[in-house]
């Protein structure tokens, strides 16, 4: 069966609301996407029929209790993770990466150098600075080349060396749009004995995710950024997971993962995290046959869920194809990311642009009053605007398609932006 949009499209409820009998366009979907009917059910059953905290001996702690195991299986199966023990849940990933940066810390030692990215989220960059600063690290930088968006590996051969401990790089840039190449770069970083900490916020919701080709030592990544509910997710390697001093509270479970889950955790988030997976799920089962032998080496659940995003990863490459070239042909207009036809391969379908005489706050907020919903300025990309020359500027106007999005829509913003740029 082909990709079915209306079908896709009938499970998201937020897509059929109109302001002022104007229907919503979502293209802010970078920052957060809407969820389809059965998150929302989920989470909804969760509160009002398993709503009590987990290890009791009554019947709501037992349901919350295999809503936890659940969410952990189908992250799992998402990640293609050796164990959902592997799987550990937080506010969000920055939430999470602060507190693992204290547990990770406790490795390492004054004069240790860590290798940051210029073109990763801060959430990926400022919490190792901090860490830095506290326990007297050394700092290196990884640049991007600003004509081709991508990093020159060979440049990371010269930032590692015996002292170094851990690499955090993104899987996926959430201003150019770039994806990395995580599994050449965590090879690179294991061969020199160093840790390896991926931010896949933006590539999970696109990219076909398997944390045991990449190599990774840990992963983080955010439902709500794929079709869930504003949780983070972590996944860690169990024996470095199992090294690492938790800071809890006394009370606190010992064993993995529960050991890093600080507090009670967001049961109703659990369980619309397992049905996101599910809707993946869906899509695998009813549109993506043509894309299981791709995954031969997996079965069940977790083929379905790798064919899934190969399949929507497609068809929006050709939004993220249309929208382009369509900008390309508006004057002055400078899309700040990957463009080349043939490189498409090599990019998620978030899509920033500058203009070279209306503000990106201005045309944001044009877009806006068509209810046309996108953001405007660093995007918390804050090293990636300064090394494209934009941070002082406004930054970049971010739009963002995803797989419920239409090539109607596409061509509604273009439409737009010509008349922005005309007025």
């Amino acid at each position: 069966m082909q990709f079915d949009l209306e079908s896709v499209r009938s499970r998201f409820p937020a897509l059929s609301i109109s302001d002022n009998g104007v229907r919503r366009i979502y293209l802010d979907n970078p920052a957060g996407t809407q969820v389809p009917a059965g998150v929302a059910d989920a989470m909804s059953d969760c509160l009002l029929n398993a709503n009590a905290n987990l290890g009791g001996y009554f019947a709501s702690s037992a349901d919350a209790g295999r809503i936890v195991d659940s969410a952990r299986v189908a992250m799992a199966d998402f990640l293609n993770a050796p164990s959902p023990d592997e799987i550990v849940f937080g506010q969000n990933m920055t939430t999470i990466t602060l507190h693992m940066s204290r547990s990770i810390g406790r490795l390492l030692s004054p004069g240790d150098e860590i290798v940051l990215s210029r073109m990763d989220h801060d959430a990926n960059v400022w919490p190792w600075v901090l860490l830095a600063r506290d326990l007297d690290l050394n700092v290196k930088w990884l640049p991007f080349n600003r004509d081709t968006f991508e990093f020159d590996l060979d440049v990371l051969d010269t930032l590692l060396t015996d002292k170094t401990r851990l690499l955090c790089v993104g899987g996926a840039s959430n201003l150019t749009g770039t994806i990395n190449d995580i599994a050449a770069i965590c090879a690179k970083a294991s061969d020199a004995g160093a840790m390896t900490y991926i931010d896949a916020v933006q590539s999970a919701p696109h990219v076909a995710t398997d944390v045991q080709q990449i190599g990774c030592d840990f992963l983080v990544c955010s439902a709500y950024k794929f079709f869930g509910p504003h949780q983070g997710i972590l996944w860690g390697r169990r024996e470095l997971l199992e090294r690492l001093p938790p800071y809890k509270v006394r009370p606190a479970p010992e064993q993995i993962p529960d050991c890093f889950e600080t507090g009670t955790q967001s049961h109703e988030d659990f369980a619309g995290v397992a049905a996101a997976i599910d809707y993946f799920a869906w899509i695998g089962d009813t549109m993506a046959q043509d894309y299981m032998d791709r995954w031969s080496q997996f079965s069940g659940r977790r083929q379905v869920l790798h064919a899934a995003m190969d399949c929507l990863l497609d068809y929006e490459t050709s939004l993220a194809e249309r929208l382009i070239d369509g900008l390309s042909q508006l004057d002055g207009f400078t899309v700040q990311g990957i463009t080349a036809a043939d490189a498409m391969a090599r990019r998620v379908p978030t899509v920033a642009f500058t203009h070279d005489a209306v503000a990106s706050a201005a045309i944001a907020r044009s877009l806006a009053e068509q209810n046309i919903f996108a953001w405007s300025g660093h995007n918390y990309a804050i090293e990636v605007a300064k090394t494209l020359g934009i941070y002082e500027t406004g930054g970049a106007v971010r739009i963002g398609p995803v797989h419920y999005n239409s090539r109607a829509e596409i061509d509604k913003v273009l439409a737009a932006l010509a008349a922005i740029i005309r007025t």
